[in-house]
């Protein structure tokens, strides 16, 4: 709008005929006060462009200024929160007594929830015993005891934090395509650079189409180091030279992605075994972390996914994600469960902070919404 009054004006003052020195110095002078002005709006509309990239960048980041890392939680938990606890929430208020009828009701609750029946079954017949012994005979009072027995149930002996306090440190990452592995490579070196150690990534899956590519846009994004190769070469390549860059740039934490080639487990236990091969041949010293990322929405499958995959590689932590787009977040229960793995990190939100590590106590504080 400015620079369109300003050309009319300009227009206005060329067709006049002047011969005054003082009126052709004067209009001079308006003139470079208008190409000031003009420059200075020019700026202020780059301003608010450039403001409004970064609003919209910190809007997917940080869900507010004044929410914390457990109200992140509890607001990534909601749909889980909806899709068991307020319904056992309802069950225990209609039934009052507690009965066998109730504990039907709650084991129904759990199945549907994706807890896997076996886990069903475990925390069904802990609540039984557990109840007889206290002499609960009020529903209402089975809700602490319910949240009781989920955190011991993912409480393991193996810690729930990242093994990476030592330098260097190393994290193989796996899984299967699309459960979200190179976002959450992305995240968690956001967070170890935001902690103040120098992280590299190494591109190892150089079997899928675009992996390179995505992951080298979080590279830039987070502001790290990539070692890469070619598509379609050879995984242990790349982690050798990554190893070799790390060390002479004397990096804290090496996060090497891998390819999920589920189908063919023959070829996923090679590429797995030459990997770790070369990473204990040439970088002995270094901590070592091996993650499996699953997504929660797919339930039962993600448990299947872990199982293969346990096979394959000596699996360290889980990474869920998507745990705030599913109901069914029981699948978090029949990981530490029936496969004895600690999950270290969940995704409760598309952020680069929403990549939380996992805390028993929280997370069930937070799916109760307390």
């Amino acid at each position: 709008m400015l620079k369109g009054i300003f050309s009319k004006f300009k227009k206005n003052e060329e067709s006049k005929e002047i011969n005054n020195p003082e009126e052709i110095q004067d209009t001079k002078e308006v003139i470079e006060e208008e190409q000031q002005v003009e420059e200075k709006s020019e700026e202020i509309i780059e301003t608010e462009e450039v403001a409004m990239d970064m609003a919209s960048d910190m809007k997917e980041e940080v869900a507010s200024p004044k929410a914390g890392l457990f109200e992140k939680l509890k607001m990534g938990l909601s749909k889980t929160r909806n899709g068991i606890v307020d319904k056992v929430d309802s069950v225990l208020k209609a039934y009052k007594k507690v009965d066998e009828e109730l504990f039907e009701e709650l084991e129904e609750i759990l199945i549907t929830s994706d807890a896997g029946v076996n886990t069903t079954m475990e925390i069904i017949d802990r609540l039984r015993t557990e109840s007889k012994k206290r002499k609960i005979t009020e529903s209402e009072e089975l809700r602490y005891l319910i949240k009781e027995i989920l955190i011991d149930i993912l409480t393991l002996e193996e810690s729930n934090e990242l093994n990476v306090s030592n330098s260097p440190s190393v994290i193989l990452v796996v899984g299967v395509n699309g459960v979200g592995k190179t976002t959450s490579i992305g995240k968690i070196a956001h967070r170890m650079k935001g902690e103040g150690k120098k992280v590299i990534l190494a591109a190892g899956d150089t079997f899928r189409a675009a992996a390179i590519d995505q992951l080298e846009i979080w590279s830039n994004r987070v502001g790290v180091d990539i070692i890469k190769h070619q598509e379609g070469a050879d995984t242990a390549a790349v982690i050798f030279d990554a190893i070799q860059s790390a060390k002479s740039k004397n990096t804290d934490i090496l996060i090497c992605d891998t390819a999920g080639r589920l189908h063919n487990k023959k070829n996923l236990m090679n590429e797995l075994g030459k990997v770790s091969k070369v990473l204990e041949r040439e970088f002995s010293e270094a901590a070592k972390e091996t993650l499996l990322v699953l997504d929660a929405t797919t339930g039962q499958n993600a448990i299947q996914q872990a199982k293969v995959f346990k096979e394959v590689t000596n699996i360290n932590g889980v990474v869920l994600t998507k745990l705030d787009g599913t109901a069914k977040g029981g699948v978090v229960l029949s990981i530490a469960n029936e496969l004895n793995i600690p999950v270290k990190l969940i995704g409760v939100g598309e952020g680069m902070e929403d990549l939380q590590l996992f805390n028993p106590n929280d997370f069930v504080n937070a799916l109760f919404g307390e």
